[in-house]
């Protein structure tokens, strides 16, 4: 059985990691030829295509393949597709992101794919957009979802969006985690010597925040607060690993507030730079207004750390209200103020919620349970008359 995902651009981000982890876990499977087809990752968010230096033959870039609409490019990344496809013959098209997940999708439908598969990583409509755009992505998912057999989400909330925005029917979805590897995060320890590297003393409080530094993800709530929280607690400081077009923004912020001793830049840094970060942070805060399940949010309860969100699309799949950590509705400044407070002030409720976390991930966001269930997905659809036919 052969096995063809596509995805828009290998930068470094969750719906990129799940996708690498997918592929090179399928292809351990028996009886299955797994391969990928991206376009180029490009900008200021880092590239993943390494992952596969040690695997010829199983990436091929298609350079028109881009996240900006373009109809000159769409046109030849279509027709790209299309032909790949049938030179190709998979018996399996499963597409990824917003770009790739539509011409994907057409390329195999034109292509007569067996079986075509997209995984909605987070949406592309909602309240984030203009209701202009909404319009037109919901129409566009939709006309998607005629060449599609099956959709693959990261979190429930995704199920209930795109039905609601009549895409699809309720037998076509199927939740599976985004799994990765726990081990990192599992082993990760509060290492002095890495906090010293970035400026933290051994007895800070770390407030720690994973994303690019960009819009929708949150960053404006938490320099909203944070002059009070400093106050209140000067020992506090706040580790934010990511980068972005919005850094130059956000480092002038903190000089304007008199805070820049208290942010710490970390920018950009591969997924293997991760686990030992997250090791060092007391607390990780996630508040982003678009996202399906953040990956930070289980990555930071394999490493034992509690973590405080919006309730955001899938964000309440993860933290459970005082098991994991603590759950607040977008834009609630007091609520974060006094639950990060309250973080700080109490070790013993820190570890509390870091052990129910670690025990949560480990159920569920093995990368090995992620494969599997795809793997598992896989035979049941192909082996359903209505894909055969």
């Amino acid at each position: 059985m052969r096995a063809t995902h596509v995805i828009t651009r290998l930068i470094v981000g969750g719906a990129q990691e799940n996708t690498i982890a997918s592929v090179q876990g399928l292809r351990l499977k028996p009886g299955l030829e797994v391969q990928l087809l991206s376009g180029p990752a490009i900008g200021r968010e880092g590239s993943l295509v390494a992952a596969f230096d040690a695997l010829p033959g199983v990436l091929t870039i298609v350079p028109k393949l881009v996240r900006p609409i373009h109809p000159w490019n769409d046109l030849l990344a279509l027709r790209k597709l299309t032909f790949l496809f049938r030179d190709r013959r998979p018996d399996i098209v499963h597409t990824h992101s917003g770009k790739a997940g539509i011409l994907g999708r057409l390329a195999a439908s034109r292509a007569k794919v067996p079986l075509i598969i997209h995984t909605i990583h987070g949406p592309s409509f909602g309240r984030f957009q203009s209701a202009p755009a909404n319009v037109l992505f919901r129409a566009t998912e939709r006309f998607a979802a005629k060449a599609t057999h099956h959709f693959v989400v990261v979190a429930d909330a995704m199920k209930k969006q795109y039905l609601e925005a009549g895409i699809g029917s309720p037998g076509q979805y199927t939740k599976i985690f985004s799994g990765f590897a726990l081990e990192p995060f599992l082993a990760a320890t509060n290492d002095p010597a890495l906090r010293a590297r970035f400026g933290l003393a051994a007895d800070d409080i770390v407030i720690g925040k994973i994303a690019r530094l960009f819009a929708l993800k949150g960053h404006d709530d938490l320099f909203e607060i944070a002059p009070a929280l400093v106050q209140s607690c000067p020992r506090i400081k706040f580790l934010l690993v990511g980068d972005g077009e919005w850094r130059a923004r956000f480092e002038n912020r903190a000089r304007a507030q008199r805070l820049q001793e208290h942010f710490v830049f970390a920018g950009l840094v591969q997924p293997r730079e991760v686990p030992p970060l997250v090791g060092i942070m007391d607390i990780v805060v996630h508040l982003s207004l678009r996202e399906g399940l953040p990956r930070a949010l289980p990555q930071a309860l394999a490493a034992a750390r509690p973590v405080v969100a919006y309730d955001c699309d899938g964000a309440n799949e993860v933290c459970l209200e005082n098991e994991t950590g603590f759950l607040l509705r977008p834009g609630d400044l007091p609520g974060l103020r006094a639950r990060l407070s309250q973080l700080a002030a109490d070790s013993d409720l820190r570890e509390r919620l870091g052990r129910r976390g670690r025990s949560f991930a480990q159920e569920r966001f093995s990368d090995q349970r992620m494969v599997d269930d795809l793997h598992a997905l896989y035979l049941r659809l192909t082996a359903a008359p209505a894909v055969q036919s």
